[in-house]
């Protein structure tokens, strides 16, 4: 897929991206431009940086639980295909063809 160049402005300052897709890129931009605007409302008197960081750990912690939301998902998920295959196996076992 061909890059293209992409403008995001994101807490008062402008970027030029190159990216694969427009739709997604602008979406991320104004995630964070989000979430650094509710940081600097949370610390007023904060300078850039530290809302920065801290809108970085933020946006880390949110990515942190859906990781474990998933990761939850998918042992719950391969549970019950290992619930399912013992009950197909033990139904085999007992109706023998």
């Amino acid at each position: 897929m061909e890059k293209k160049k992409l403008k995001i402005k994101i807490f008062d300052k402008e970027y030029s991206l190159l990216v694969e897709n427009e739709e997604i890129a602008k979406e991320l931009a104004i995630y964070v431009n989000k979430v650094m605007e509710e940081t600097k409302d949370e610390l007023p008197d904060q300078p850039a940086q530290t809302i920065a960081i801290i809108a970085c750990l933020n946006i880390a912690y949110d990515l942190f639980i859906e990781k474990n939301k998933n990761r939850e998902f998918l042992i719950q998920a391969s549970d019950k295909v290992k619930k399912i295959k013992i009950l197909l196996s033990d139904q085999q076992l007992a109706n023998p063809s």
